[in-house]
């Protein structure tokens, strides 16, 4: 009898607060852990310092690849992590705001 491993992915991401305190992390569940940080369920600095907006994420299919560009992102100086983030996400908006929707699929236009 034949099963199907359900792919799991791993996600290195950037949350911040209202006055942008950046913190880098490391998940394989990126909604859960984001739905954490905005509990602080996890005493410490996310919860200390309110860090609570997703604001950029990279999604990896292997752990050493993430870990590696998480050791990366977190050796950069701030204004290169802001860089980063304002490339793919210019207003700052919280990417998590999405979790939960319905996925929009683009409908290709009627055939003539």
């Amino acid at each position: 009898m034949a099963y199907s491993r359900r792919k799991k992915f791993y996600y290195v991401y950037i949350m911040t607060n209202p006055s942008r305190t950046l913190y880098t992390g490391l998940t394989n569940a990126l909604e859960r852990r984001v739905a954490e940080h905005k509990a602080k369920a996890i005493p410490g600095f996310t919860a200390r310092y309110n860090i609570t907006r997703l604001v950029y994420f990279e999604v990896f299919e292997y752990v050493k690849n993430a870990i590696d560009r998480e050791k990366e992102i977190k050796s950069w100086t701030r204004a290169k992590r802001i860089a980063l983030i304002e490339a793919k996400n210019p207003k700052w908006d919280d990417l998590s705001r999405e979790f939960g929707q319905p996925v929009k699929l683009l409908t290709p236009p009627a055939a003539a």
